[in-house]
């Protein structure tokens, strides 16, 4: 038996008995990063004061979509089960007009966050390269900076008769169920690919303050639901340790 021959029996055989590299396990820290895009699916009631309608028995606005870096970041507590944290850079959306008001232009935008926390199952055993996952948990949405457009401006005051007016916008902050899907293949020990899409129940109450030109408080607004209920997607890359 030739030396070279004898090696490889030997190399053969402890191959056979060494464990496959884990891909994912209990006590790993998955971080993912890359692309998201929130895609509204959107809708909203009538704007109206006092229960009437002030810009059309049809007016209500609509919002645009948005993309920014997301950061995601899970601990495995299991083999198969993880807690799962989405965080990212602020989004911007701008928000139109839709209904009577569509063609309007812009009207106001916005800045929020979406901190979602879920809980995943991934069903392929741990040493496997390809890990799909599925999961359920809690969206917070949070909207701040808030700001009206001279769009928005002058067509309150063309409505209320009042030359000058300004406006102010307000977006209550939500909470509601989110469900993810999404998949990773590792590359190695340590770094793979990601791509995943969410969809989270996002419902903000909103209201419009007027005021006159000299900055003194007109009216409001009645509270408008705006559903945004956005599809979510990211694609990126990932990194366990």
């Amino acid at each position: 038996m030739s030396h070279t021959f004898k090696l490889s029996v030997i190399a053969a055989a402890v191959m056979a008995v060494a464990p496959a590299a884990q891909a994912f396990e209990a006590g790993d820290f998955i971080l993912r990063a890359g692309v998201v895009e929130v895609a509204p699916d959107d809708s909203s009631e009538v704007i109206t004061v006092a229960g009437d309608p002030i810009f059309g028995s049809d007016a209500r606005v609509a919002v645009d979509a948005n993309a920014q870096l997301g950061i995601r970041a899970t601990y495995m507590f299991t083999n198969n089960l993880g807690v799962g944290v989405l965080g990212a850079t602020p989004f911007k959306h701008n928000i139109s007009g839709a209904g009577d008001l569509e063609g309007a232009g812009k009207l106001a935008e916005t800045k929020h966050l979406p901190p979602t926390v879920t809980l995943q199952y991934y069903p392929m055993h741990s040493s496997s390269a390809l890990q799909p996952y599925v999961g359920v948990g809690v969206n917070y949405t949070t909207f701040f900076e808030e700001k009206t457009t001279d769009t928005l401006n002058g067509a309150v005051a063309a409505t209320v008769g009042l030359p000058g007016a300004t406006t102010k916008l307000n977006l209550d902050d939500s909470v509601g169920v989110a469900f993810e899907a999404g998949i990773d293949y590792m590359l190695s020990e340590n770094f793979g690919l990601n791509a995943a899409v969410w969809w989270a129940d996002i419902n903000t109450d909103a209201t419009i303050k007027v005021y006159d030109a000299n900055g003194g408080y007109v009216a409001q607004t009645d509270e408008f639901e705006v559903e945004i209920d956005p599809m979510v997607y990211m694609v990126g890359f990932t990194y366990k340790f």
